[in-house]
């Protein structure tokens, strides 16, 4: 079902439950006890108290058995949508809600992260539609150009096994002296109407001046300024050549540390502007759906809003008093729960707050791993990805299910982006990387996750 603008539900006297959908009415919270909204999973003590439990363990096991089965049987079916995806120039609020919902993150699943063949086998086989952080280059730049001829030869088979799916590239609010590596492309030039000049880019014109110079990334990395043209024309060039390739998505990380010389957002809307226009005469639908961390809430520059749909972490909360267990909680640290921003689209409709995602990020791992009290962004001494990646497989089902539900009832306009790939940090078993796969020779680190992933996806077709 595509749902449209908010005023013209209203006009037409919608039911209070197709509003609720579109997050913009009739919000309907979870009860909160203590300040806590939402479901614990082991043995803590859960907001809603016993009968609460039992109806969450209940409703999991119920929810996942006939997916599980399938796989018991060695008969996978293969996945059936309901829901439209079709989109060009501009994307529909229903149409983009349909791909948040299928939406998974496979960082690196494009430049040379665990095994291709099976990566795409798990994707189709659980019907991900919005392939999160596909290409992902945390700095790097000397290997940009070898990663692109990469993802030329492979993406063209991920088209074959699903035509409809979305390819998200990232953007990162890092640049490395690497850069100096890569040559300036004339058309760069001419989209910026800089002069054209045979050179490579240049780092230190991409920096903030240095006596704002208060973050870095090491030595030889550093947090790059929108304000600076050699920026925009880095970040164009980056963004010009995704489209090319085929992706339809840029992730443009975090956003709001590298407009600290842009307050209006002038420059920001300068690049997206020209990234937008070129989307639209060389995208495979004509459109590129652009997505950041927003601590804010969002960016928004007289009305407009500059992203498709915002995007932040899970921020999920330790609970102390019970080992390794987490939750989620409205209002914790700078969670965007009910907080996301709204305004005009660049698709033209309009919005009280936003679609947004919420991921299990991934920052590293603190001196004490597998400890409480560590500090607000760690879970249990870990970030987000390696807390969850060492718990038990079932805790695991358990909790994605109950994260789905959490962020659903809790903020309609929330969409939880499933763990497929993701870097992970944990010393203790020296485990570098979280794979949902299920176990195979091709993939004899997957935690077989996947099932779980297509149950809830299967069980809660929205």
């Amino acid at each position: 079902m595509d749902l449209n603008h908010d005023k013209e539900q209203r006009a037409r006297g919608q039911s209070k439950r197709r509003r609720s959908l579109t997050g913009e009415a009739h919000l309907q919270r979870p009860r909160s006890i203590g300040g806590r909204i939402g479901f614990g999973i082991r043995g803590a003590e859960l907001p809603g108290g016993r009968l609460e439990r039992r109806r969450f363990l209940t409703g999991s096991s119920c929810a996942l058995f006939a997916c599980m089965m399938s796989k018991a049987s060695g008969k996978a079916r293969p996945w059936e949508h309901r829901h439209r995806y079709e989109f060009h120039r501009v994307i529909s609020r229903g149409v983009l809600g349909n791909y948040l919902l299928r939406s998974i993150s496979m960082e690196g699943l494009l430049n040379g992260k665990g095994d291709f063949n099976d990566n795409i086998r798990m994707l189709t086989h659980a019907g991900a539609k919005y392939i999160g952080r596909s290409i992902c280059l945390w700095g790097r730049e000397a290997e940009l150009l070898q990663n692109f001829e990469r993802a030329r030869q492979q993406l063209p088979q991920i088209r074959a096994a699903d035509p409809e799916m979305i390819l998200e590239a990232c953007i990162f609010e890092i640049v490395t002296t690497e850069v100096e590596q890569v040559p300036v492309p004339d058309w760069a030039f001419a989209a910026l109407g800089l002069p054209m000049e045979k050179r490579n880019f240049r780092y230190e014109a991409m920096l903030y001046p240095p006596a704002q110079r208060t973050r870095s990334w090491g030595k030889g990395g550093g947090v790059p300024d929108v304000s600076q043209s050699e920026t925009q024309l880095w970040f164009y060039f980056l963004a010009a050549s995704y489209i090319d390739l085929g992706f339809e998505g840029i992730h443009w990380g975090q956003m709001e540390i590298m407009n600290g010389n842009d307050p209006h957002l002038d420059h920001y809307a300068r690049v997206f502007a020209i990234v937008r226009a070129y989307a639209e005469r060389h995208a495979r639908r004509g459109m590129v759906l652009c997505n950041a961390h927003v601590p804010s809430g969002g960016l928004v520059r007289d009305g407009q809003l500059l992203l498709d749909f915002h995007a932040f972490p899970l921020r999920v909360k330790e609970l102390p008093d019970h080992p390794q267990e987490a939750i989620l909680q409205a209002g914790y640290m700078d969670s965007i729960f009910l907080r996301s921003k709204g305004g005009r689209t660049y698709s033209g409709w309009e919005c009280k707050h936003l679609p947004y995602l919420v991921e299990l990020d991934n920052y590293g791992v603190s001196r004490h791993p597998g400890q409480p009290g560590q500090g607000n962004d760690w879970v249990w001494g870990y970030d987000e990805i390696s807390w969850f990646a060492n718990q038990s497989r079932e805790y695991r089902r358990k909790w994605l299910l109950y994260a789905w539900n959490w962020v659903r009832r809790t903020d309609p306009n929330g969409y939880l982006e499933m763990p497929g790939g993701r870097t992970e940090t944990s010393p203790l078993n020296g485990r570098p990387w979280y794979y949902a796969n299920s176990p195979s020779a091709m993939v004899p680190e997957g935690l077989d996750d996947e099932e779980a992933i297509r149950a809830v996806w299967d069980s809660h077709r929205d």
